[in-house]
């Protein structure tokens, strides 16, 4: 049972009430305290307060103060009146009862209302700020553009400017180089001069034949033609000339000789070299290196090199636009996708490798150890054991020193085995 508390002193004026309640030897904190307009309730256990104040305060303004055992409200009236108690007179159990659900109620109310205010003022601050951001975003990237656009005009004004002179050098040059000609042909008209009055000739069609130079930048094409006609060298005579080839040697005998497949190998790379199916129409803007598919190869292993496989994918990609009878373009694109997870890929372009490495020959067999090794690792990777196991075995038919190869074989072997047991 609470023990009500009956002690306690009170004093008002016509705008506000002062109440003091003692509560020695127990903590209190604003937990305990319950106030509203007309309502006050202190409840620290064992001790309990309840109050229907006399008239309605306002308690969003009124204060309660804790110290030395004591708590003193502050409570300010809503109407300016001298009170006659401090708690309403003659209020039966069923007035009181209904009175405190009221104001338990206007108490829940007033909280959710003060929720929904800090709810809807933290929407505002949150709106402020991302507009704040969003200008200050803004204006960041205006200045970025405004930094890139001067840049750009002071580029274009350089470029501009580098292009005059160049205009002008070449004229300088062009005019320089009419005033050679002008002279060279002056000089050939003296000589000519000079030999026909050495050998008695008569000058007669002198001043019929004379070139008289004109105004403007073309009054020396006559004086170059002239010179292009006397100077000019004969032409070549023509001629064949002829290539002897030195003759492969074959060190096996003809029954274990490759010399067919090996020809039949060289004169399908030839051919694959010479052999472009992409419609150079869509590639008009690339430069003449990125045409040629073995440029590509070696720029697609660079990036291999580096670690950039998605640029490799995509060089190889473009040489087997170019060329699609080259075997490396899918092995080497092959091993890109295997680095990506791009397995399914990977197999793809291993097997492509493989019909492409036909006749077998000792000049394909590291290709073909690569081919089957990379489609044997994509396999496993899918967990495909078996057929990983097969591309390996095939890999050990073609290089049975291989130690990596085996060692590996070995592992799948080994995998495949325990899965056997595990079922």
């Amino acid at each position: 049972m609470p023990v009500w508390l009956r002690e306690f002193r009170w004093r008002q004026t016509p705008a506000a009430v002062y109440l003091s309640l003692p509560l020695r030897g127990v903590r209190v904190t604003s937990a305990n305290i319950f106030c509203t307009d007309q309502y006050l309730k202190v409840s620290v256990p064992p001790f309990l307060f309840e109050a229907i104040l006399y008239a309605p305060i306002d308690d969003t303004n009124s204060t309660a103060k804790i110290g030395n055992g004591i708590i003193f409200f502050t409570l300010y009236k809503k109407d300016m009146a001298m009170w006659d108690s401090l708690t309403l007179p003659n209020a039966n159990k069923e007035k009181l009862q209904y009175l405190r659900e009221n104001a338990v109620l206007k108490a829940h109310e007033k909280a959710k209302e003060e929720t929904e205010a800090k709810k809807v003022t933290k929407q505002e601050h949150k709106k402020y700020a991302l507009e704040a951001t969003m200008k200050l975003e803004e204006a960041e990237r205006k200045r970025i553009e405004d930094l890139k656009e001067k840049e750009r005009q002071n580029v274009t004004k350089e470029l501009e400017l580098w292009r005059k002179e160049q205009k002008d050098t070449e004229k300088q040059k062009r005019v320089q180089k009419e005033e050679e000609l002008y002279q060279e042909a002056e000089q050939l008209k003296e000589k000519k001069k000079e030999k026909m009055n050495n050998a008695g000739i008569p000058n007669e069609g002198t001043s019929k034949t004379r070139l008289k130079p004109t105004k403007g930048c073309g009054s020396y094409s006559m004086f170059s033609e002239s010179l292009k006609e006397e100077w000019l060298p004969a032409p070549r005579s023509a001629a064949t000339i002829k290539i002897n080839f030195t003759p492969r040697v074959f060190p096996t005998a003809l029954r274990e000789s490759y010399v067919a497949e090996e020809e039949e190998w060289l004169r399908k790379q030839a051919e694959a070299r010479r052999t472009i199916n992409a419609d150079l129409s869509e590639l008009e803007d690339l430069k003449e290196e990125e045409k040629n598919p073995d440029w590509l190869k070696d720029k697609g292993n660079k990036m291999f090199a580096t670690g950039n496989y998605l640029a490799a994918v995509n060089a190889y990609n473009l040489a087997v636009r170019l060329n699609s009878k080259l075997p490396l373009l899918y092995l080497n694109r092959a091993a890109c996708h295997l680095k990506l997870r791009n397995l399914h890929k990977a197999i793809e372009d291993s097997s492509k490798a493989l019909e492409l490495l036909t006749p077998p020959v000792p000049d394909n067999e590291n290709a073909r150890v690569k081919a089957y090794v990379r489609r044997g690792t994509a396999f496993c990777q899918l967990e495909l054991y078996t057929e990983g196991l097969q591309d390996y075995e095939a890999a050990l038919k073609i290089n049975p020193k291989n130690k990596t190869v085996e060692k590996d074989a070995e592992k799948i072997r080994h995998l495949i085995q325990g899965t056997t047991q595990d079922s």
